[in-house]
């Protein structure tokens, strides 16, 4: 492991499929020796109760954290935390939090119920998303779907537990921020004039819901940006993962003739990660101790992406022009506020 922002390079160099020699999140937690490790801090994961969210706070729940997870349903939670008691090495507690992403209400309630249970974050992973939702589709606020499951609610979470973060931060360990986008950012900048994309009638009513993805998920990489900017000079640091191609739920809305093109595709199928390996990059990003103190990169494959030489190409793990632009950063910062009324309490 020559290369410190690339240490897994050769592994990642002829992917064979899930399973293969590519990281799990658990590998990252044993090469940075972190096995029980971090006893009294505290790790909350967005969307934990399956894929990738669930292997991520199985991997960090491995270092003697407590893990919060976030879930809509008591059930599965429930099902998921047993399942990580029972697995894993970590001593520390793992718990839930109720939130249901599409509706900002119940994420100013859940940040409320996390900071009444504790008073220390240390680590925060933005997971949970959805993907090519149908167009029209609306949060219970009236938001384009994507944008404001995938970027408005992890805004105002984010937002509201910022001063804990930065409270929870020690010159020794900053708090950190991992956000969750995807090669898909490149299909889409943030349309700042119109988030809801109701002005896009020059486009079909199919390529919508990814234009709309796109929005979100280059809104995840231009919060990580600004944060790590503004906040990292307190101690707050933030990260953009793309977790790689992993077939999880997130596919639910594509249609079963698009899935199986994708599986018939000899290209696809060995990039392909299990959720597992797919947990990797983001617990690199929460966990490894190169990143101490250090933020405000677009990580892809346990390294830091360089630009993308195809942005249409599924397969291509670069980012787009539109990924670092403090302009956009600022604007969209100032459009979250405005639309969620949440600000950044000063402490």
């Amino acid at each position: 492991m020559s290369d410190q922002f690339n240490p897994y390079a050769e592994l990642f160099a002829s992917p064979k499929g899930p399973g293969d020699a590519r990281p799990k999140a658990s590998q990252i937690i044993q090469d940075n020796d972190l096995i029980g490790k971090w006893t009294g801090k505290v790790v909350l994961v967005t969307g934990g109760t399956s894929g990738i969210g669930m292997e991520t706070a199985r991997a960090l729940h491995a270092t003697g954290a407590d893990v919060y997870i976030t879930a809509r349903s008591f059930k599965k939670a429930e099902t998921v935390i047993a399942d990580i008691s029972e697995s894993s090495e970590g001593s520390g507690k793992i718990d839930f939090v109720e939130m249901d992403m599409n509706s900002l209400a119940s994420v100013k309630k859940a940040a409320q119920s996390f900071l009444a249970r504790s008073k220390t974050l240390n680590i925060l992973v933005n997971n949970a998303g959805i993907m090519a939702t149908p167009e029209g589709s609306k949060t219970k606020d009236g938001f384009e779907q994507q944008f404001g499951v995938n970027h408005l609610a992890h805004f105002t979470l984010t937002a509201l537990l910022l001063p804990t973060l930065i409270s929870s931060s020690t010159p020794s360990f900053n708090s950190r921020v991992v956000a969750l986008s995807s090669s898909g950012h490149r299909f889409s900048t943030v349309h700042l004039d119109d988030p809801n994309l109701t002005n896009l009638t020059n486009l079909t009513k199919d390529l919508i819901p990814w234009i709309g993805y796109g929005q979100s998920k280059t809104a995840n990489i231009w919060l990580a940006n600004y944060i790590d900017r503004v906040y990292g000079p307190r101690g707050v640091h933030a990260i953009s993962v793309h977790p790689g191609v992993v077939m999880t739920n997130l596919s639910q809305n594509m249609s079963a003739e698009a899935v199986e093109k994708w599986m018939n595709d000899a290209k696809f199928m060995a990039v392909l990660l299990s959720p597992d390996q797919g947990a990797a990059t983001t617990t690199w990003a929460a966990v490894a101790g190169d990143w101490e103190g250090k933020g405000g990169k677009y990580l892809a494959e346990c390294s830091v992406a360089v630009p993308a030489k195809d942005l249409l190409a599924i397969t291509e793990t670069g980012y787009a022009p539109h990924a670092y632009n403090v302009e956009g950063e600022n604007g969209l910062w100032a459009l979250s506020e405005r639309l969620t009324g949440v600000k950044v309490q000063a402490q």
